[in-house]
């Protein structure tokens, strides 16, 4: 398996609102459902577009072959007192889950961060309970400072999150 990660294009936005529908539809991890992210395919393209050639905001796409198994995205804050800080969030398909894919998304978004978009702090929202998500976030150095109770409410559970973070200088 050759995983090559990239910058995602205008031309990779069918694929990846597919690839929400398929990630969305596998865990409970993320922000989405089985319905992906519900946006059109043209307000897709325009996104992604807009990210080409920015240095504060960044979107990859992890394939295998020519598929996208996963993605992993950076965005800087826009307001001048909380410029110095960014998130991020990483989704990978069920079946390469374990396979590092992750951990070279990660690796990706935090050299742009570090070095592009000059971030000084990067945070994240990760369920509690999603250990696997937890051990690879702790592993690049992020800590947890809080708990965001009830942050998601599934099948009209509520579900509680961490608040990580990594101090990049």
């Amino acid at each position: 398996m050759e995983i090559k990660i990239e910058r995602a294009k205008a031309a990779d936005a069918k694929a990846i609102l597919d690839f929400t529908k398929v990630c969305g539809g596998e865990t409970d991890n993320l922000s989405f459902g089985e319905k992906g992210i519900q946006i059109s395919l043209e307000e897709e393209e325009q996104y992604i577009a807009s990210l080409e050639n920015s240095d504060k905001n960044v979107f990859y796409v992890a394939r295998d072959g020519e598929e996208i198994v996963g993605t992993g995205s950076f965005s800087a804050f826009q307001q001048e007192r909380m410029a110095h800080r960014g998130e991020f969030g990483i989704s990978v398909r069920k079946s390469h889950w374990n396979r590092g894919i992750g951990t070279k998304l990660l690796e990706k978004i935090l050299d742009f961060a570090k070095n592009t978009a000059e971030a000084e702090i990067v945070s994240l929202e990760v369920r509690s309970d999603n250990k696997s998500a937890i051990h690879l976030y702790s592993k690049f150095g992020f800590e947890k400072i809080g708990t965001f109770r009830g942050y998601f409410k599934v099948n009209g559970e509520l579900v509680d999150f961490d608040i990580m973070e990594l101090f990049l200088k």
